[in-house]
């Protein structure tokens, strides 16, 4: 069962940056989907990023692609996602999985404001 460990997260200003880390123990780490999901207080846990085996990137809309940068490090196997100019609606709990499996770990928190 593979298990993300997320980490990362923190306090942040509004305009800053923040870089997310999700370390995974599994054997074929290179052969997933692996996504990275929120969820804010009060709404239901959407997507924010996912990247496939071939490293393509799939955002679910242009404006999240536009400040979200998910990455993977196959050696390392780690899939980081990358925000740029945070803003208050970003503040959430943000969480990596392998897609498809339903295992998730304990998320981090992000928390943007001034």
């Amino acid at each position: 069962q593979v298990q993300p460990v997320e980490s990362g997260g923190g306090l942040v200003q509004p305009g800053k940056s923040l870089r997310l880390s999700c370390s995974v123990t599994t054997n074929n780490f290179a052969d997933y989907t692996w996504g990275w999901y929120r969820q804010a207080p009060g709404k239901r846990r959407e997507l924010v990023a996912e990247i496939n085996k071939h490293g393509y990137r799939y955002y679910p809309t242009k404006a999240i692609g536009d400040r979200f940068d998910i990455s993977r490090d196959t050696t390392k196997k780690t899939v980081n996602l990358q925000i740029t100019n945070l803003k208050a609606e970003d503040t959430a709990i943000y969480y990596c999985t392998l897609v498809g499996s339903n295992n998730w770990g304990q998320g981090t928190q992000v928390t943007v404001a001034s």
